[in-house]
């Protein structure tokens, strides 16, 4: 028994040992494999396949093209280093930048007029230098010289002459200067005027501080992001975006923040939502396209990695009227910045607050995270504020007339840009009136009456006034109906529902649906209303002919 269990035991030994072996060979196999897999293969040069042409050789230190958002303009690069990372080809390079892709502040350095095809070497710390061999379209020649380097395309191809693709008509320069004011009251009307440049923004300095910092943040890392500000018209919204661009702008220049790109649309300014599309991608690359065709480039440039990619600063401004049936404008436009290479920061502007809710309901809320910023309308001293602001010091108006024309536009929509216009039109009245003895050469509580009963005692506030009852309740309905849609234009179903609602709310009997149309038609006759052709029925769109203030006011002093 002794010998057997001898036998077996150093059999066993053996047997353990091989084992022991076979799995340090394995495993020595395994690491050599994946250290093989993993470091990568550096090659010299390498084949690429270009339309028209047979195969061409890219070597190391060859200038190259690379394919980008512009097909016109495609990135210049050299070759340092060819290498196979797994299944991937893979291409370090050396960025150019043109001088249409200089900021301003750095073109300035360059002390003279560069040439249109002159370009430069780029060098940035947040710049990828790796790209995949597919996107490189062709090798180019460059003439090195100094510190700067002229392009000059590898296939040259005789071709007609063309009209410049930029030219535009020119104005000559004024030969006379604007005529200055005559006397204080052309001053001030001057400066009342709403296209007037304030020197400052007073009332919105902890909204200036607040989008300037969101904004800042977003350049200086390298991120996107999106702020929605709402506030009823009138309220300083575009005047403190635009402020806030400038001094950014100037950050920029000084070199205490990154460049950026600002580009504005304005909704007014578009016969379709769509043409959104075209305005952005002809601002961010002078491109022209059709909608869908923009759409699908903009798409592909906030989707995809590129180099010397800047910040965007977008402001759209009126995005109220950017609504589509399918909303697919607003959701990219609100969509758009939260991807990861986009570096897009959009600021939108309506006068609805829940617009985002009302209009695109949880395919945006759930989503994406928007930062918001809510404009209140201003009160009666800020109105008078903003005012002796403008007037910068420049007596021209009595106390107690600052103070009734601010209380009365504060009681009503708080509208800045209403106070300015009666301002100036109270002005007027006051020259007008200066051969009076009584006169004491400023603007007083008569002058600015005056212009209050002219500015609510239009025709239309008249015919709002004889309006019936029913009528009246169909014109709230309208407003009531627009401010829930957060648009300027609803069907005539969905405002008489409103106005069913309204009429319960006065103790009235609702009217029926033909009843309701008669009203509507009766609107529209007056021109208080634009109407739809009316055999669309309940379907037929509406839109209001006067402004919401004239409304209020008429039926408050009603």
């Amino acid at each position: 028994m002794e010998v057997l269990y001898h036998f077996f035991h150093r059999n066993l030994e053996e047997l353990l040992k091989c084992i022991f072996r076979s799995l340090l060979v394995m495993f020595w196999c395994f690491e050599m494999t994946r250290f093989e897999i993993l470091m990568p293969v550096c090659f010299s040069s390498f084949a690429i396949s270009v339309e028209g042409l047979s195969k061409i050789i890219i070597n190391t230190g060859q200038d190259i093209f690379i394919e980008g958002c512009d097909e016109d303009n495609p990135y210049v690069a050299k070759v340092t280093r060819l290498y196979e990372n797994g299944q991937q080809m893979k291409a370090v390079v050396q960025w150019f930048i043109r001088v249409s892709e200089l900021p301003v502040n750095k073109l300035k350095l360059l002390g003279r007029e560069p040439h249109p095809q002159e370009i430069f070497y780029y060098e940035c710390r947040n710049c990828d230098n790796e790209v995949n061999v597919e996107s490189i379209l062709r090798p180019v020649k460059v003439n090195h010289h100094f510190l700067t380097v002229s392009l000059i395309f590898l296939q040259i191809s005789p071709g007609t002459p063309q009209t410049p693709r930029h030219a535009t008509p020119s104005i000559p320069i004024r030969s006379l200067q604007t005529q200055q004011p005559a006397n204080i009251l052309e001053e001030a009307r001057a400066r009342l005027h709403v296209s007037s440049v304030p020197e400052s923004l007073p009332c919105r300095e902890q909204e200036f501080q607040d989008i300037y910092s969101f904004v800042e943040s977003k350049i200086v890392d390298n991120t996107g992001g999106c702020m929605y500000i709402s506030g009823v018209p009138g309220t300083g919204k575009t005047a403190t975006v635009h402020e806030v661009i400038r001094c950014l702008q100037h950050a920029a220049d000084m070199d205490e923040i990154p460049s950026f790109h600002f580009i504005e649309i304005n909704g007014m300014k578009m016969t379709d939502p769509h043409q959104a599309y075209v305005q952005i991608l002809q601002k961010l690359t002078g491109q022209k396209a059709t909608p869908d065709h923009a759409a699908v480039l903009l798409e592909k440039r906030f989707s995809n990695l590129a180099p010397r990619k800047e910040t965007i600063v977008l402001l759209v401004d009126e995005l109220d009227l950017l609504w589509t049936r399918k909303q697919n404008v607003m959701y990219n436009l609100f969509e758009w910045p939260a991807r990861r290479h986009a570096r897009l920061v959009v600021l939108t502007i309506a006068n609805t607050m829940d617009l985002p809710e009302r209009i695109m309901i949880n395919r945006v809320a759930s989503r994406l995270g928007l930062t918001r910023m809510s404009f209140q309308p201003y009160s009666f001293k800020q109105l008078q504020e903003i005012i002796m602001s403008r007037l910068n010091k420049l007596k021209a108006f009595e106390e107690d007339a600052l103070q009734l024309v601010s209380r009365k536009v504060a009681a009503l929509s708080g509208d800045a840009r209403r106070c300015l216009d009666i301002c100036r039109r109270a002005t007027e009245i006051c020259e007008h009136s200066a051969a009076d003895p009584s006169s004491t050469g400023l603007v007083g509580m008569s002058h600015v009456m005056e212009a209050l009963n002219e500015m609510f005692s239009s025709a239309y506030i008249t015919a709002i006034r004889c309006a019936s009852t029913q009528e009246q309740l169909f014109l709230r309905a309208v407003i009531t109906e627009f401010r829930r849609l957060g648009l300027e234009e609803a069907t005539f179903q969905q405002v008489f529902v409103q106005h069913q609602a309204l009429c319960r709310i006065e103790g009235l009997k609702p009217i029926g649906v033909s009843e309701g149309l008669a009203v509507c038609q009766r609107l529209g006759a007056c021109r208080l209303l634009l109407l739809e052709p009316s055999h669309l029925g309940v379907l037929q769109r509406i839109r209001l002919n006067v402004s919401q203030d004239d409304i209020f006011y008429a039926l408050k002093a009603d």
